[in-house]
């Protein structure tokens, strides 16, 4: 097993996998909790069923290897949502073995970004393509976002520069804890702004305001991660080796 760095107070590392194929790894369901195989039994589709298994299985090898354990010994469950108090939908955690780590998952079409942090952290990350940019905008930017919006030329552009704004509002929505239960409408993302910008939300308990870094990872995949706010952040972006 490789050894990987842990990210101090002040780092964001954020780790990317290639999945690929449409059939699920033995070796990925060999490593999963008795939990994600009975989810699993229940996707339908092959390749979001592979999709689902290679998240968590590559979740739990770089845990394995920050956390100096075997991948089958880590146990994932998620900490009381700030909003409500459920656990049924509150931020993912690592429950065992002991850890200082906070995490953060996303998936799109077979690439999968973890955040690991020793702070709250969020990570979104979004495949390219063709949207209805229109008809999404009237539900999901701010007016400001919107003008930017349509400042990028119809086509592709058009739609990254959505996907932009999405990934912001959703790593911050991942970083607080509730995911999307609000109206993102509300949520200003300065998609104008390279990143780091400021994007400011309000749940208990939570900081209201995060700091949203962009991130490159290779290929057609927009992605951003979000920390609290006033804290001076570095993020680390790397493919993990051991996870295929």
């Amino acid at each position: 097993m490789t050894a990987l760095q842990a990210p101090t107070a002040a780092v964001v590392a954020v780790h990317w996998w290639q999945l690929a194929g449409n059939s699920t790894d033995p070796a990925d369901l060999a490593v999963l909790a008795p939990g994600e195989r009975e989810r699993l039994n229940r996707i339908q589709h092959p390749t979001k069923a592979a999709e689902f298994a290679g998240s968590r299985a590559g979740v739990r090898r770089i845990l394995a290897a920050l956390l100096g354990t075997a991948p089958e010994a880590i146990a994932l469950g998620r900490l009381p949502c700030p909003g409500c108090g459920s656990r049924e939908h509150g931020p993912p955690a690592v429950l065992q073995p002991p850890s200082p780590f906070r995490i953060s998952l996303s998936h799109s079409s077979g690439r999968c970004l973890l955040a690991v942090a020793q702070t709250p952290v969020g990570v979104d990350v979004e495949a390219e393509r063709t949207l209805r940019t229109e008809e999404l905008a009237r539900v999901a930017l701010t007016p400001a976002e919107h003008r930017n919006l349509l400042g990028a030329p119809a086509g592709e552009a058009r739609s990254r520069a959505f996907l932009r704004c999405w990934t912001r509002k959703e790593a911050v929505l991942k970083a607080v804890g509730t995911g999307i239960a609000t109206d993102l409408s509300g949520i200003e993302t300065h998609p104008g702004r390279r990143g780091p910008v400021a994007v400011t939300v309000g749940a208990p308990s939570t900081p209201t305001t995060w700091s949203v870094h962009d991130v490159t990872v290779p290929g057609p995949w927009v992605a951003t991660v979000a920390a609290p706010f006033g804290v001076p952040t570095r993020v680390t972006v790397s493919p993990h080796p051991e996870v295929r």
